[in-house]
């Protein structure tokens, strides 16, 4: 996923989690805009990571990615922005990540404030 990311050229800063726990403890050093979050992962999944993420951190942005298609429903339950099969191609999680930062830029009142 890192690798996919500095392709685009977008991103200012990547960091990489191993687990959802990981990902909840780096919140305070990185502070993050958008996350990229597998459902599934050791320690803690995605999906209890985006729950407790989001109720410290309303405003960050998270997408939820997996194989499998039936954590969609759980994904958005649980307070992911969007949701991206693995499966589908490159493309669709530029798109995803990009309509969620137009997103908030423009309940921000624009670009750039």
């Amino acid at each position: 996923m890192k690798a996919l990311m500095e392709v685009w050229h977008q991103p200012e800063e990547i960091r990489e989690a191993t687990n959802g726990a990981e990902a909840v403890q780096m919140l305070d050093e990185y502070q993050p805009d958008i996350i990229l979050m597998d459902a599934r992962m050791p320690s803690m999944g995605g999906l209890e990571a985006t729950r407790l993420i989001k109720a410290r951190r309303p405003q960050i942005k998270i997408v939820i990615l997996s194989l499998y298609s039936d954590y969609q429903a759980s994904a958005l339950a649980a307070g992911a922005d969007a949701f991206v099969s693995k499966s589908d191609s490159p493309e669709v999680l530029r798109r995803a990540i990009a309509r969620i930062l137009e997103d908030k830029n423009n309940s921000r009142g624009g670009y750039g404030n």
